[in-house]
């Protein structure tokens, strides 16, 4: 984490400036005295040049933050194509090619896949849990080659995330191929994803002088981890409530039990199967006290069956069409509602549903509209290799 934390009025920002401005006027302070502080303008420039509109749903001052619309259709790709921008910048020895190793439940791999694709200088490569992830996630993962490799792993995405820490920490291993991160463990994406919280939520404030309040889906809590930062350096960010699947490891701390991490179980929003979140050490480092914590923030726990609802139950009644995850987030705002909250509500969408056409199809009885990018994507062939969830197996792959 920062030693500290920055606070910005919202007078700070300026009216009607677009995504990458928002992100260079709020990531200012954090880039005070490095020697990327020069080029922040041109990373945020070339990263996020892309939108995260808020659109309104059709429940009455209820919204939908979309970021799916940048080249893997997942929200990943802001904070993959930043800390790409960043580390292409960085002086190293050109000689000694650095391995971005990561970990991705679905969608992270292909986000830092395409940021990195072809990048002089570095490889790729990709952990996902083989056969827990949709089979155009799949595909997408293994499309890229070149400077990418793809290892599907005989395990769980935690059993994944294990093997990067593991291999993160190897000196020895570190010593002979340079590793570095593109997870949710690097503020290098996390920090970016505050500006889509902050342009959302400074954009809503100028139009209706009341903040707008988020339900984010989560799993690893990266992405609620951006939206708490956002408001504790001074946003106009009210409630944060966080979506879960089934996997209640964050549920259960919320509702008063112990923080038990445990083993992640499949389930339709199979981005958040992750019993073991890693940010939830960043938001202890925030709320140090649990009582305190647990007065902060809500969770509220999404099974496959309410997933299903939701979807074809949204669509029949107002024409939308949601993926997995961001229906989690759709029914928790509802649930939410159901409890007598007031005020203005933005569920999260973190993907488009045209990557989980396997669920949604069925439950709309229609299929989904497929964006170019992912289309593109899909053309392309794909190839994973297959790995076992062991450190060995991994460390023997990586100095090959």
């Amino acid at each position: 984490m920062p030693e500290s934390l920055p606070r910005l009025s919202i007078a700070k920002f300026a009216s009607g400036e677009n995504l990458a401005q928002t992100a260079r006027r709020l990531l200012a302070p954090f880039f005070a005295g490095d020697a990327l502080e020069p080029q922040l303008g041109d990373i945020t420039d070339s990263a996020l040049n892309f939108e995260a509109p808020l659109r309104e749903l059709a429940t009455p001052r209820d919204y939908l933050l979309e970021l799916f619309h940048g080249p893997t259709t997942a929200f990943k790709d802001f904070g993959a194509r930043f800390l790409a921008a960043c580390m292409r910048r960085l002086p190293r020895d050109a000689a000694q090619p650095l391995t971005i190793l990561v970990a991705t439940s679905g969608d992270t791999g292909a986000a830092v896949a395409a940021a990195f694709h072809k990048l002089p200088g570095f490889r790729v490569v990709i952990l996902y849990p083989d056969g827990r992830v949709s089979p155009r996630q799949a595909h997408q993962l293994g499309c890229f080659g070149d400077n990418v490799t793809t290892l599907k792993v005989d395990g769980t995405f935690d059993d994944c995330q294990g093997l990067v820490k593991q291999a993160l920490a190897d000196t020895e291993l570190q010593a002979r191929a340079p590793l570095s991160s593109a997870n949710s463990i690097s503020l290098g994406r996390l920090l970016p994803q505050m500006s889509y919280y902050a342009q959302a939520s400074l954009a809503h404030y100028r139009d209706n002088d009341n903040v707008l309040n988020f339900v984010v889906p989560t799993g690893n809590l990266g992405n609620a981890l951006a939206c708490i930062l956002a408001r504790a350096i001074g946003l106009p960010i009210g409630e944060i409530v966080l979506a879960t699947n089934a996997n209640a490891t964050l549920s259960e701390f919320f509702d008063g039990g112990d923080y038990h991490p445990r083993a992640g179980i499949g389930t339709l929003a199979n981005a958040m199967d992750i019993g073991a979140p890693s940010n939830f050490e960043r938001l202890r480092w925030l709320y140090p006290d649990d009582a305190g914590l647990r007065a902060a923030f809500t969770a509220i726990r999404i099974d496959d069956d309410a997933i299903r609802e939701t979807i074809g139950r949204r669509y029949r009644q107002h024409g939308e069409i949601l993926c997995p995850h961001t229906a989690c987030a759709v029914n928790a705002l509802e649930q939410v509602r159901k409890r007598g909250a007031e005020g203005d509500w933005a569920a999260v969408a973190t993907a488009n549903a045209a990557k989980f056409d396997t669920v949604v199809e069925p439950l709309i009885s229609k299929q989904v509209p497929m964006p170019p990018a992912l289309a593109e994507l899909l053309d392309s062939p794909s190839h994973a290799e297959a790995l076992d969830a062991d450190y060995a197996a991994l460390l023997k792959r990586l100095e090959s």
